[in-house]
C-alpha cells in the first residue's frame, strides 16, 4: 500500500504557530478606522469653541462700549486711587465685564498711575479707550467743591454760587424750584445733601452738582436706616434724617455723637421736649446775630424745641455719615441731659439734680477762664 501523502492544513500551521509562541495575524476590525478621526473632530471642535469664547470675552471686556448715560457721566478719581480698584469699582456698578481681562490689558499696555481728578467719560466709549485716557490724564479737572458737616441749604447755595468755574442756572430759584428743576423729589432741601469734598469738571451745572450731592445723600440714609437699631421713636425717615442734624450740631466728636442721639431719643420716649439751642438759633434765621438769650428761648417758632413737642418740621442742616449712624445708633445709655464741661466734651446726666450741677461745675469754669486763673 503506497505511503499517504503528508499535508498540513491551515488549521494546523495556525495550531503550530501558537505552539511556539507566536501570535496570529489577523484582520483589524473596520471600527478602530473610525476611533481617531472622530477623536481629532471633537479635539478641534471644543478648540474652536474656547477660541470663539475667549476672543467674545475680550470684546465684552475691552470693546464693549460702557454702560454710561446718553448724556455720559463724571468719574472721579481720588488721590491713591489704583487702577485695580477702579476696575473692580466699575465691575461692581456691572459697567464692564470679565475684568480679570482688562487688568491684564492695563499690565501690558497701561504703565502710568491713576491722576487725581475728575474725568468726563462720553457715551459710546468702551473700556481699553477709558484706560487710554486715564492714562493720558490730562482731561482731568481738578476743580472742588467743600461741603462742610453742619452747613445748611442756604450755605450750601452760597457757596455754588461763589464757584466760579460752576455754571449757575437755579441758584437763584427758590427752593421748591431748585429741587422740581433738579428732579429732587423732596419737600424740602434742608439735609438732603451730603457733605464731602466733590471735583467737578469746569462749566459743570449747579443742577448736575445738586443731583450728585443728593444723591450719595440718599444712598448713605437708605443704607443707615437698612440697619438701624431697634425701637426707635422715629415715625420715617425724616425723622432720623432731622434727628442726625441736631446731633451734627450739638457735637463734632466722634465719641460723642451716639450719647448725644441718645439724650435725645431718651427724651422723646419719655415725652420730653428736646431743649436744644441749635434748633432755636435755626428757627431764628436772619435774626440770629451769634448770641442766644432768654428771650429767645421763650420766642415760639416751628423750630423752637423749647416750646414745641417732638421734633421740628425739618432738618436744621447737613449731617455727614456718622451724625445719620448716631441717630440710627444711639448709645445705651438712659441719660437725658448734657452740658459742656468747659474743658473739653460733655457732661451726662441721667437726673437734674446731675444735670444742675454739672452747670455750675460748668460755670466755674467759665468764670475761672474770664478771670485768667
Amino acid at each position: 500500500m503506497a505511503p499517504r501523502k503528508k499535508t498540513t492544513s491551515k488549521t494546523t500551521a495556525i495550531r503550530a504557530s501558537s505552539a511556539r509562541g507566536k501570535k496570529p495575524v489577523s484582520k483589524k476590525s473596520t471600527g478602530s478606522h473610525s476611533a481617531k478621526p472622530f477623536r481629532l473632530t471633537w479635539v478641534k471642535t471644543l478648540i474652536i469653541l474656547c477660541v470663539f469664547a475667549l476672543c467674545g470675552a475680550i470684546w465684552q471686556s475691552l470693546f464693549r462700549p460702557l454702560s454710561v448715560a446718553a448724556t455720559g457721566t463724571m468719574l472721579q478719581i481720588k488721590s491713591g486711587q489704583t487702577y485695580s480698584g477702579l476696575i473692580g469699582y466699575l465691575a461692581q456698578r456691572d459697567m464692564i465685564h470679565f475684568p480679570f481681562i482688562l487688568k491684564i490689558y492695563r499690565n501690558i499696555f497701561i504703565h502710568n498711575t491713576l491722576k487725581a481728578g475728575v474725568y468726563e467719560i462720553p457715551a459710546g466709549i468702551n473700556a481699553s479707550k477709558l484706560l487710554r485716557l486715564l492714562n493720558d490724564g490730562k482731561l482731568a479737572q481738578l476743580n472742588r467743591v467743600l461741603l462742610v458737616e453742619g452747613m445748611t441749604f442756604n450755605q450750601f447755595k452760597q457757596r455754588l454760587a461763589a464757584h466760579p468755574d460752576i455754571k449757575q442756572t437755579v441758584l437763584n430759584l427758590s427752593d421748591a424750584q431748585i429741587l422740581a428743576a433738579a428732579g429732587i423729589p423732596k419737600a424740602y432741601p434742608e439735609g438732603w445733601f451730603a457733605p464731602d469734598t466733590y471735583m467737578f469738571s469746569t462749566g459743570v451745572s449747579d443742577i448736575s452738582v445738586l443731583k450728585q450731592v443728593y444723591e450719595k445723600q440718599e444712598q448713605i440714609l437708605g443704607q443707615e436706616w437698612k440697619g438701624r437699631a431697634a425701637d426707635l421713636p422715629y415715625r420715617s425717615i425724616n425723622d432720623a434724617l432731622t434727628m442726625a442734624s441736631i446731633v451734627e450740631k450739638e457735637t463734632g466728636s466722634d465719641g460723642e455723637r451716639a450719647k448725644v442721639a441718645a439724650v435725645f431719643v431718651n427724651r422723646l420716649k419719655q415725652g420730653m421736649r428736646l431743649q436744644t439751642d441749635p434748633t432755636v438759633i435755626y428757627g431764628m434765621g436772619a435774626q440770629y446775630n451769634g448770641n442766644i438769650t432768654r428771650k429767645d428761648l421763650e420766642t415760639p417758632t416751628a423750630y423752637n424745641t423749647y416750646k414745641i413737642d417732638g421734633l421740628p418740621p425739618t432738618p436744621i442742616a447737613m449731617p455727614g455719615r456718622a451724625a445719620i449712624h448716631a441717630a440710627l445708633h444711639p448709645a445705651n445709655i438712659d441719660a437725658v441731659y448734657f452740658v459742656a464741661t468747659g474743658t473739653g466734651g460733655h457732661k451726662f446726666s441721667r437726673t437734674l439734680e446731675e444735670h444742675n450741677a454739672a452747670v455750675q461745675s460748668y460755670l466755674q469754669v467759665m468764670r475761672s477762664k474770664r478771670n485768667g486763673s
